[in-house]
C-alpha cells in the first residue's frame, strides 16, 4: 500500500505503547491496534514504519509482523498458540540426532546437549534424546513444565517465541534465546548444524541458500524483540 502518513511516533496507551501514524494508532489484521508492552519494542517497530518510502512493504517490517501476530491473539488464539509452541517438545530438533556420519553426530552432541542440560537444570524439563526423526514420547512432567514456561510469556513475546521456534525447529533453542543464554547468531548456527554439514560436503544451491536466508531473518527478528523485552 502507499505510504499516506508523514509523522511516526510512540505514545503510551492502555496496555503498553502504540505506534502513532500522524496521530492515529498503527493497526494490524482485523484493524486491531498494535500495542507493544515495552517502549523499546514500540520504538523498534516505529522505526520500521519510519523507514518506509513511497510504499509500505510488509516484507521489510519483520517486527511489525510479529506485533500484528500478537494483536491477532485476542479472542481465544493465545491458548492455541501456547499449545502449538509447547508441542515442539515432542519433535524438538536438538532431541533428534544423526546416527551417521560420525562427525555430524559428535557435533550435534557437543553443541546441542548443553542446552538440554540447561533446560533440565533451569526448568526441570528433562527431555530424552533419540536417533532419527520419529517423534519421541517425552515424559509428561517435562512437557508440562515447558508448556508452563511458554504460557508465562506475554502475547508479543509468545508471538516472537513461536516464530523463533518454527524457524529453528526447536523450542529448546528458542527458550535459550528468550532467556538470554544464547544470541541470535548462535541460535541460527545451532539450528543449521545438519544443513551446514551438508553444505560443507556438497555445496549449496541458490534455492537452499535463499530458504536458509529467510529462516535466518526470522530468527534475527524474533530474537531482537525478545532481547528488547529483557531490556
Amino acid at each position: 500500500m502507499k505510504r499516506l502518513y508523514k509523522r511516526v511516533r510512540v505514545a503510551p496507551v492502555e496496555g503498553g505503547h502504540a505506534v502513532m501514524l500522524d496521530g492515529r494508532q498503527a493497526r494490524g489484521p482485523g484493524r486491531r491496534p498494535l500495542v507493544l508492552p515495552g517502549a523499546a519494542q514500540a520504538r523498534a517497530v516505529a522505526q520500521e514504519w519510519r523507514a518506509q518510502s513511497d510504499e509500505v512493504r510488509p516484507e521489510t517490517m519483520p517486527l511489525t509482523r510479529l506485533a500484528a501476530s500478537a494483536a491477532g491473539l485476542a479472542g481465544g488464539g493465545r491458548e492455541r498458540l501456547v499449545d502449538e509452541v509447547a508441542a515442539y517438545a515432542t519433535t524438538d530438533l536438538v532431541c533428534h540426532r544423526a546416527e551417521a556420519p560420525a562427525d555430524l553426530a559428535a557435533r550435534q552432541h557437543e553443541r546441542w546437549q548443553p542446552l538440554l542440560d540447561w533446560i533440565a537444570a533451569h526448568w526441570g524439563a528433562r527431555l530424552e534424546v533419540t536417533v532419527g526423526v520419529i517423534p519421541l514420547a517425552q515424559r509428561d512432567d517435562a512437557r508440562d513444565a515447558l508448556r508452563a514456561v511458554v504460557a508465562g510469556f506475554d502475547d508479543l513475546a509468545l508471538a516472537a517465541l513461536h516464530a523463533l521456534t518454527a524457524a529453528s525447529g526447536s523450542l529448546v533453542i528458542a527458550l535459550a534465546v528468550a532467556a538470554g543464554r544464547i544470541d541470535a547468531d548462535e541460535a541460527w548456527s545451532l539450528s543449521q548444524l545438519d544443513e551446514s554439514h551438508q553444505v560443507e560436503r556438497w555445496g549449496e544451491d541458490a534455492e537452499a541458500a535463499a530458504r536458509r536466508a529467510r529462516l535466518r531473518e526470522d530468527i534475527l527478528a524474533a530474537a531482537r524483540l525478545l532481547a528488547l523485552a529483557r531490556g
